[in-house]
């Protein structure tokens, strides 16, 4: 399938695109008019771009049917603030009434049951449910198009950041299952990031790696092993010795393997089990490298 963005209806391919470009965060952005009416409003054309000066970027895209922009957009132009928050699992579906096309003089706060409270900096309201509220002032509004389906980038620098304590673990850091955030797909698709959705994959970046290259052809070629584990593989800080592979034959399971019919399966298997449970990336390669001695 191959898909020619301008050969096919914009509502089609949007669907193609977030489809693809996914799970994108959601920023619950609440903003104010002029004459004081507060509005809420989700995006999930949305991330973090810069940490010093910390900057948050968003995109309020014109709508495709009628080619009208959104009253975010009317607020920021015109006031130059926004509030920032988080959609967790617990709100994802008054979030989602917000979403409505409500008149611009209604408040989505109300329709869907949010409570405001004031922000520190700037006017627009937080939404009190949410455990992060994040208050901007807006940089700069970049519209990328005159269509239907055209974005505006909306650059927000963050003035003040409000987390709920209750989403922080014992190193003063935000936990990804106390917050539960929910990240937004194509169509009518969300996912929870929580619970089993969370891998933990560490690889420090400021230390070099033997590669995917230094792998042998035999490893590489492994009906056994994924291409996960084979990115293990080359995280590895350094290649084990031949020496070391002498102290791991007397280890009674891997004695075992070498015994019986089909020694480097049973090996390769070992080795796999050992990346994907306990992530023992140098006794795997150990391993697969007496595996190739056999």
């Amino acid at each position: 399938m191959k898909i020619n963005p301008k050969e096919i209806p914009t509502r089609d391919f949007h669907q193609y695109l977030l489809g693809s470009v996914a799970p994108r965060p959601i920023a619950f952005v609440s903003t104010m008019s002029e004459d004081g009416v507060p509005n809420l409003a989700p995006y999930s054309f949305f991330n973090a771009f810069s940490s010093n000066p910390p900057i948050l970027v968003f995109s309020s895209n014109r709508r495709v049917l009628n080619n009208t922009t959104k009253d975010t957009l009317y607020n920021v132009q015109t006031t130059r603030e926004a509030v920032i928050n988080v959609v967790t699992h617990d709100i994802v579906h008054q979030m989602a009434v917000t979403a409505v096309e409500f008149d611009r003089a209604t408040s989505e706060f109300e329709k869907a049951g949010f409570t405001p409270i004031p922000s520190d900096i700037v006017a627009p309201y937080r939404v009190k449910e949410s455990p992060v509220n994040m208050e901007c002032k807006v940089m700069d509004i970049i519209p990328l198009g005159e269509h239907g389906g055209a974005g505006h980038l909306i650059i927000c620098e963050v003035v003040c950041m409000h987390i709920d304590d209750a989403v922080i673990d014992e190193n003063n850091r935000i936990d990804p299952h106390k917050i539960d955030l929910m990240g937004r797909m194509g169509r009518a698709y969300y996912t929870r990031a929580s619970g089993d959705a969370i891998q933990t994959i560490v690889q420090p970046v400021t230390q070099l790696t033997i590669g995917y290259d230094q792998l042998s052809n035999a490893i590489k070629s492994s009906t056994i092993l994924s291409a996960n584990n084979l990115g293990q593989l080359a995280g590895l800080k350094e290649m084990p010795t031949l020496d070391s592979l002498d102290a791991i034959k007397t280890n009674p399971q891997i004695a075992k393997a070498i015994q019986t019919e089909k020694p480097v399966e049973a090996l390769h298997r070992m080795a796999k089990e050992l990346l994907d449970e306990y992530d023992n990336r140098t006794l795997a390669m150990q391993i697969l490298m007496l595996a190739e001695k056999l």
